[in-house]
């Protein structure tokens, strides 16, 4: 299915399957997605601002440089997802699945990350400051360069992790 450059304000896409789906450059401003099967999903530079994701699954899809601010991803299955230069201003990821997920360069200050997997995520030069992280899985994840500045780390795993100055957690 190709959307590339649809625009699909306010639509209701939810429990839809748009696996493999062709969102480019899509305007998705306040859609509704829940539930939706987006694996394998092409939402590059995607405007889904505002949009509902709750307990979509993205597994392996292309955010890359997408805008996510202020969205509502509670739950969401993004495991590899590629989110390079992807905007999660404000956006609430609490008890998504992140893993190996690319965050690098990604903007995610202030979100709410708590209890979500971000295990082996790649988080190089990624802006988390402000980030409520408490109780969440990074073991294994790369910060190098990431700005942490006012990050909530209460409870979260940091085994094998690689911080900002280049030292593993253990």
């Amino acid at each position: 299915m190709n959307f590339t450059a649809a625009v699909l304000i306010n639509a209701d896409l939810s429990g839809a399957s748009l696996t493999e789906a062709n969102f480019t450059g899509a305007v998705m401003f306040g859609a509704f997605l829940r539930g939706a099967k987006m694996r394998y999903a092409n939402l590059s530079s995607a405007d889904l601002t505002e949009t509902t994701l709750l307990e979509v699954d993205l597994t392996e899809a292309n955010l890359t440089g997408a805008d996510l601010a202020g969205t509502d991803a509670r739950e969401a299955n993004l495991r590899g997802a590629n989110l390079t230069g992807a905007c999660l201003y404000c956006a609430d990821l609490r008890r998504a699945n992140l893993t190996r997920a690319n965050l690098t360069r990604a903007t995610l200050n202030p979100s709410r990350l708590m209890k979500a997997d971000l295990r082996d995520a790649n988080l190089r030069n990624a802006n988390l400051t402000g980030a409520n992280l408490t109780g969440a899985n990074l073991a294994g994840v790369d910060l190098r360069g990431a700005t942490l500045t006012g990050v909530d780390l209460r409870g979260v795993n940091l085994s094998g992790a690689i911080m900002p100055d280049g030292a593993t957690h253990d």
